[in-house]
């Protein structure tokens, strides 16, 4: 069993998301055969607090425009490792240390790496006003 598309399209989202807030090492993993509670788990890095905190926020902003709402946020009063629950994905925001003392990816090494790269996004509600009104005024 693979994650569901809908979840690869929302892993897909935190990852441009995290990306844009300039996130490090950005990946996501698919934990569906291993997790019954999740199906992809995004993983993300920043060499300071405050930018963890940055990237957690633009995290959590995108995936709510896209009606998808965290069910838990944890670790944001330290600001060192952050987690993200949508249920459907799980954002994991670390910092540069954080990272690579629990090594995430190797505790997963079981399960596949997603290629975000080749999964189709999801339209921002902004983006397609912004092209209605473009197309009005043409």
């Amino acid at each position: 069993m693979t994650a569901a598309h809908h979840s690869l399209q929302l892993a897909k989202a935190a990852g441009l998301a995290a990306e844009e807030k300039l996130a490090e090492k950005v990946l996501a993993i698919d934990v569906s055969d291993q997790m019954p509670l999740t199906d992809v788990f995004v993983i993300a890095s920043a060499p300071s607090e405050r930018q963890v905190g940055a990237i957690v926020d633009e995290v959590e902003d995108r995936l709510r425009e896209l009606g998808s709402k965290p069910i838990r946020r944890e670790g944001e009063r330290e600001g060192r490792w952050v987690l993200i629950d949508f249920g459907d994905i799980i954002v994991h925001v670390q910092h540069e240390e954080e990272r690579e003392y629990y090594a995430l990816e190797r505790l997963w090494k079981d399960c596949p790496e997603v290629d975000l790269g080749g999964v189709e996004a999801l339209p921002r509600p902004d983006a397609e006003s912004d092209e209605t009104v473009e197309a009005d005024e043409a």
